[in-house]
């Protein structure tokens, strides 16, 4: 248990009271201004850190359909549907392309600076 006896907080408070008082007033004024540097900087941190996620509504619609309908309807519904997806995946695949575009003049202005 004499191991123990060092972590006490009265002795962390007279060693504390004890080295502030050894210090000149403008080493205490540098030690206040270290402490809110530190602090503002954390606190910082904490603010940007926390976000609300913006609520979207989400509402999905689903077709129907009789149930007496022909292949052939089916089949043409396909088609329009097919043709659908692909402007939507050639959309994609542009903004991929641009967005590619983008982080390689990144990278290059990088490169070009050294780093």
């Amino acid at each position: 248990m004499t191991f123990l006896k060092r972590f006490s907080p009265v002795v962390a408070y007279r060693d504390l009271r004890f080295f502030l008082a050894t210090r000149k007033r403008h080493e205490l004024g540098f030690l206040a201004l270290s402490l809110a540097l530190t602090l503002l900087v954390l606190w910082a941190f904490v603010k940007d850190s926390s976000f609300e996620k913006p609520y979207e509504r989400t509402v999905i619609y689903v077709e129907q359909w009789p149930i007496t309908r022909t292949d052939e309807q089916i089949k043409a519904q396909q088609v329009i549907d097919q043709a659908k997806r692909n402007i939507e995946k050639a959309e994609l695949e542009k903004r991929r392309k641009a967005k590619q575009a983008e982080f390689k003049r990144l990278d290059d202005k990088l490169e070009a600076w050294g780093f």
